[in-house]
This record gives structure tokens, sequence and C-alpha cells, in this order.
């Protein structure tokens, strides 16, 4: 009997060691999205964690934080330039703070399509702004998608760019936007995403723009009776990793990162076009007033002199790359 006590609390010392060692040889990794699990980021970063764990065996685990539980996407892309979180998903919104050459992405009405916007994101133009993040504190491991943005208020119907004059309109974090919503004449109000909702519906602001995926996300419809598809910016979106985070794995498990965020790219963008295929027929049913037809040529002639000002700003030729790209 006591030599089978030794054995047993022999095997149960090996099994405890075991379990140890699997342990310590797991690593959790922690990324946050400013919107709820149930939208488009919802989808991109839970597939990134789904592949990350399949293509390391359970190795590397992430832990998703949801609706800005590690505060608002400039407060959590500071946080993974400083290394105190690992990832994020995020918009390019608040990215010009931090890596100023993406702010070019931004000028309103530069993309045709969202093709054209994915073909220069996928191709030569967009590998090139990946590659700026690394001199900033950042791994980006992919394009992936937010959607192009649409404005919302709660005054009036906005049919032409002068129904814009003098509505207070949150806008994001980004020197590019407002610079473009002033030359429509609203009165910008640069504002976190997570107080949106309570700031719109106290009355702080007006209205506020996003994509079609955000404003259902968001449940916007509840404080917003109008929305105009103008389709006046295509809005990126990208995951993004502590550079010494990513610059410590070994190149097995790079690739692994880098090829689960393609993978997620490509079903966050998915869900992007479910969103804006059933969007405008999910807010008519909630009671929102969408006017549809718009005259997009009139609202690019009134940011004619903001356009001079960009050219002068990003240069000419590399926005004419970007629009003639194919």
């Amino acid at each position: 009997m006591k030599r089978f006590g030794r054995m047993t609390l022999a095997l149960a010392g090996a099994l405890t060691l075991g379990f140890a060692s699997t342990t310590y040889a797991q690593t959790v990794m922690r990324s946050s999205i400013s919107v709820a699990q149930n939208s488009h980021q919802g989808v991109g970063v839970d597939v990134l964690a789904q592949e990350v764990e399949k293509r390391t065996n359970g190795r590397i685990i992430i832990k998703n934080f949801y609706s800005g539980s590690l505060g608002g996407e400039r407060e959590s892309i500071e946080s993974v330039q400083l290394g105190t979180q690992e990832l994020t998903g995020t918009s390019t919104g608040p990215i010009p703070n931090f890596v100023p050459a993406v702010r070019i992405l931004d000028i309103p009405f530069l993309f045709r399509d969202k093709a054209h916007a994915r073909a220069v994101l996928d191709g030569p133009i967009g590998d090139a702004l990946l590659k700026e993040f690394e001199s900033k504190g950042f791994k980006a491991l992919a394009w992936s998608e937010n959607g192009v943005r649409h404005m919302t208020n709660s005054k009036r119907p906005v049919n032409v760019p002068d129904d814009l004059k003098g509505l207070k309109m949150r806008t994001m974090e980004n020197p590019v936007h407002v610079a473009a919503y002033k030359g429509f004449g609203i009165i910008t109000t640069p504002m976190a995403f997570p107080e949106v909702f309570t700031a719109l519906q106290q009355g702080v602001v007006d209205g506020q723009e996003n994509p079609l995926s955000v404003i259902m996300a968001a449940k916007f419809e509840q404080v917003q009776k109008f929305m105009t598809l103008t389709a006046h910016v295509y809005s990126p979106a990208i995951f993004l990793m502590n550079k010494a985070t990513f610059d410590k794995l070994s190149a097995a498990d790079k690739q692994a990162f880098i090829d689960a965020a393609k993978i997620a790219a490509k079903a966050q963008r998915a869900r992007v076009d479910q969103d804006d295929a059933n969007g405008v027929a999910y807010l008519r049913s909630k009671g929102m007033n969408v006017i549809e037809n718009v005259d997009k040529a009139a609202f690019v002639a009134r940011l004619a002199p903001v356009f001079a000002q960009f050219e002068k700003d990003f240069g000419k030729d590399k926005i004419e790359a970007i629009r003639n790209y194919k």
C-alpha cells in the first residue's frame, strides 16, 4: 500500500508539473474595439483571435474587449504603442495623430467605391502605408474595413450641401475630417466614439457620420431621425499590434498573426457588405428618414477649396495615384 501510495503521489506530481508547464507556455494577449461585439469590427477581432489560437495550437490566446471597455480608439492605439495592450482593431480615424502618412486615406470622395478602396489598400500603396507604422511602435498586420460613411442628424433632412450649414456634428479625432466638414459649414465637435451616443441623446451635438455597420451596432437610430447616404468618406480599419511584442515572436508565429489578420480582414469586409445590403431597410424599419439619392457632384463641388488645400498638403501626384489606381 505504501508503494502504491508513493506511485500515486509521483504520478500526481508529474501531472501537476505537466499542467503547470502547459499553463506557463500559454500566452494571453489583450485586444479591443470601441464598438459592440455584434458588429463588423467584432467579427474581425473574433476571427483574428480564433485563427491565431488555431495556428499556434492554443499557445497564444487573444482576449477581446468590446464597446470601448478599455477606452476609445485613440486610447487603445496609445496603449498598443506603449505596450500596455498587445492588439487593437480600429478605424483609421485617430491614426493620423500617430502615423501622419495615413491622413491621405481620409480625404473625402477619394475612392470610387469599396472595390476601388480595397484594391488600393491590398496593393502596393496599401503595403507601403502599412510599413509606415513600424517606426511608430506598431506592427500593422492588415487593412480591414470600417465602411463608407454617411451623415445622420436629429434636426432636418439633408438633401443638398446647404442643409449641413450650422449643424453641430460629432467628428472623429481626425484633422482631415474636421477640415472637410468645416468646408460644408458644419460646426465640428471631435469626440471619442464611446461618448457619442450620450452626446446625441443629450443634444450636445445634432448629428454624426459613420458607416451603416457602425450606425446599426451603436443603435444610433434611437437618437437620430434623419440619415443621408452621402458616402462622403471611405473609412478603412486596421489590425494593430505592439511592435516589440510582434518582434519577440518566432518566425512561424509572426506568420500566424499575419495570415490570421488577412482572414479576419476578409470576414470583416464581408460583414460590412452584409450590413450595407440590409442597413437602409433596417434603419427605416426603426423609424429613420433615409435619403438615398443625393447629388454627389454638388457635395464634391462644395469642397473644392478644401481639395485644393489637400493637394498642397499631400501632393497632387499622390492623390491622383490613389484616385486613378486600377
